[in-house]
């Protein structure tokens, strides 16, 4: 099995930022989503995770910026943030994106989060953004400002479902370059057939070889942010380590 690197360029208004654990505030600016897209185009990348920063937290757009990106590039794009409902869904996929990726309306409006897994297949992927709490395996909503409820009833929803990939986050994790959560990623993949995408927490090569040792387990790849953009190693240098 091979495993993907997807370096994700997420924009708030209009410039390519990354977050420290999901917050709004934290951000730093590393300028335009055009030009950060075409650079981990050019490293080797063959996916980008793109993500609309002010649709997820409500307020604002980057629609047709983000559609622009899309178009310039020549690689697949996973396209995510405030897709909430049937006009925002076909809005997305028309960008030319091969897959989407759900996060709060998966929790908040299940009837229709499962008939969309269920209708457009591959072409839809669920974040599980989780916070690990004295109450368990929680979930995250609304820009992570929300419970979204318990991860394990979920999942087991969401498979039953049919949903065909999820992209899993620990939120403590996410922008800390503190190492991703292993045993949280094994044991969502221990517990559904679909593939799973890491995301959050990634510092080093060595975690990126450490993730792709989940391969077998059906860990598909990681989301690659803050690092590359710290430069704590190269896009070429985390490619060559998981071939």
């Amino acid at each position: 099995m091979t495993f993907t690197l997807l370096p994700a360029v997420d924009v708030a208004d209009g410039q390519a930022v990354r977050l420290v654990q999901g917050a709004a505030g934290t951000e730093t600016s590393y300028g335009d989503p055009l030009e950060a897209a075409l650079a981990w185009q050019r490293a080797g990348a063959e996916w980008i995770h793109l993500v609309d920063l002010d649709a997820a937290f409500g307020r604002g757009s980057n629609r047709e910026l983000l559609a622009e990106v899309t178009g310039k590039l020549d690689v697949q794009v996973e396209l995510s943030g405030g897709i909430r409902d049937d006009a925002s869904l076909e809005a997305a996929l028309a960008t030319g994106c091969v897959r989407v990726n759900l996060g709060t309306a998966a929790l908040e409006n299940p009837d229709w989060a499962d008939r969309v897994v269920a209708e457009y297949g591959d072409r839809v992927a669920v974040g599980l953004d989780v916070r690990i709490t004295e109450q368990g395996h929680r979930l995250a909503a609304r820009g992570w400002t929300k419970d979204g409820g318990d991860l394990w009833e979920v999942l087991a929803r969401l498979d039953a479902a049919g949903c065909r990939r999820y992209v899993v986050t620990d939120v403590s994790k996410d922008g800390t370059l503190q190492g991703p959560n292993i045993e949280l990623l094994r044991e969502v993949c221990s517990r559904t057939d679909a593939p799973v995408i890491a995301s959050g927490g990634v510092s080093s090569v060595d975690d990126l070889v450490e993730l792709s040792k989940l391969a077998p387990v059906g860990l598909e790849g990681s989301i690659v942010g803050k690092a590359l953009y710290a430069q704590n190693f190269t896009l070429e240098e985390a490619l060559a380590a998981v071939r």
